[in-house]
């Protein structure tokens, strides 16, 4: 049993999801930090151009859906595969993930080339927030094997328990994005002035050197994996067994796509500062939301492991306290947003008094929802990393289709734009009385009757 496999499967739980998640956890603030430096600038050009941002989001959201829901898909059996010791499906897990990552590049290169003007026209009438949108998306979409590389290759490091490499990873991706950003955009050091397509060349840029990074560190200190492909064909069964862990993972950020679009179409029908606004929210609840997607890709592993090693109180262990983890940044999250909602909005995206009378209190009142999502976040990956994605797919349509759309519909009808916020608050409740049934279903099913 080799280093990685003692460490998974014998140091202290505490010790080591700490161990595990804490690099995720700082990576994954950097990725948030980036995302809102890039919303930053764009907001200097023009509303209008945050506007844009918003509605490409959805594309965006599905292109790393594909890429990460992928990425679960291979982690989970990739750390399954090694707590079982069978190096064979460790290696078939690592080369069809890169092989499916290649054809998901393929399909959305085919997209930004054809399909991005069909996207964007029907949901504005301004021509010009159609202009920055086609802009950015087309460039984000054509240029995105950087982003299937690096997640692919990331997730092949975090399973074998490297995550503090694939923080570095990802910090190279995320400096060299911030630092171009404005130089792009407003054509600094004697380069051209770029605006959105700066912003969009600058983030794709960093992405493939993120890529290329762990390309490199893959190589070079993940001896787990064997990763020549000599004679590598697709293995339908492998794909399959990636695919029911990470298919239902996709299928649930390709819901939140859905759910973006059509609630951009509610709020457009208000006003296109609506829109800017649920723009600016999205960006500023990823430096909540993504810290947690840290602790869950540290959490993976070691649940699918132990599952795998049939130590059921390790597994235990390691689902209590992500909770905890969870909610204690959740609150942190909440009392942000409840009292700095305005400097949020007016430092960071340079808001109009317009948007920050619509904002501040939709920031407040979304962040309502933020202590119920800490558990269900963490449930749902729980759910996932035991093979059960199908759970989290359920609830995340219930909560975004079923509830969450319809609720803003609703409320919208009353003519007052504060009410759609409390769409998500609602959803939540039914998201969480879901989560909550379904992992007393997966403990008494597969944990319970595992041998200590």
């Amino acid at each position: 049993m080799d280093t990685q496999e003692n460490k998974m499967g014998f140091m202290p739980v505490p010790k080591l999801l700490i161990t595990m998640a804490a690099p995720m956890i700082l990576s994954m603030l950097v990725q948030a930090l980036y995302n809102v430096v890039d919303s930053f600038f764009v907001s200097r050009i023009h509303e209008d151009a945050l506007t844009a941002l918003s509605l490409a989001f959805p594309v965006q959201n599905l292109m790393i859906a594909v890429a990460t829901g992928t990425g679960v898909g291979v982690n989970a059996m990739l750390s399954k595969s090694l707590g079982e010791g069978n190096r064979e499906n460790v290696n078939s897990a690592a080369k069809n993930g890169v092989f499916l990552a290649v054809c998901s590049y393929v399909i959305f290169l085919a997209f930004g080339l054809f399909g991005v003007r069909a996207f964007m026209q029907p949901q504005t009438d301004s021509a010009r927030i159609i202009g920055y949108g086609m802009q950015y998306l087309t460039i984000c979409c054509v240029a995105s094997a950087g982003i299937y590389m690096q997640i692919i290759f990331e997730r092949l490091l975090q399973g074998t328990g490297r995550t503090f490499i694939t923080m570095w990873t990802q910090l190279i991706g995320a400096i060299i994005n911030i630092v171009l950003d404005p130089i792009l955009i407003f054509g600094l050091l004697g380069l051209p002035k770029m605006g959105v397509a700066g912003a969009a060349l600058a983030t794709v840029i960093g992405q493939i050197a993120a890529a290329v990074a762990a390309i490199i560190c893959n190589v070079k200190f993940n001896k787990e994996i064997d990763l020549s492909f000599k004679g590598f064909r697709p293995n339908p069964k492998t794909i399959g067994r990636i695919y029911a862990v990470g298919f239902p993972s996709i299928l649930m950020v390709a819901i939140s796509s859905i759910m973006t679009y059509v609630m951009n179409k509610i709020l457009i029908g208000f006003t296109s500062t609506a829109v800017a606004v649920f723009g600016a929210y999205f960006k500023l609840q990823s430096f909540v939301f993504m810290p947690i997607f840290g602790l869950n890709n540290g959490m993976i592993p070691i649940v699918a492991y132990n599952y795998g090693a049939r130590r059921r109180s390790r597994v235990t262990s390691a689902i209590k306290l992500s909770v905890i983890f969870a909610e204690a940044m959740m609150l942190i999250g909440v009392l942000i947003f409840q009292f700095f909602g305005e400097p949020l909005l007016k430092y960071g995206f340079d808001a109009s008094e317009t948007m920050l009378a619509l904002g501040v209190p939709a920031l407040r009142t979304i962040s309502l929802h933020f202590l119920l999502a800490g558990f269900c976040i963490i449930s749902s990956s729980v759910f996932q990393a035991l093979g059960n994605g199908v759970f989290s797919l359920i609830i995340s349509f219930a909560r975004q289709l079923l509830v969450l759309l319809p609720a803003a519909w609703l409320l919208s009808l009353s003519g007052r734009l504060d009410m759609v916020w409390w769409s998500f608050v609602i959803a939540e409740f039914v998201s969480l009385t879901l989560c909550a049934a379904f992992l007393k279903v997966i403990y008494n099913k597969k944990l319970k009757p595992l041998e200590e």
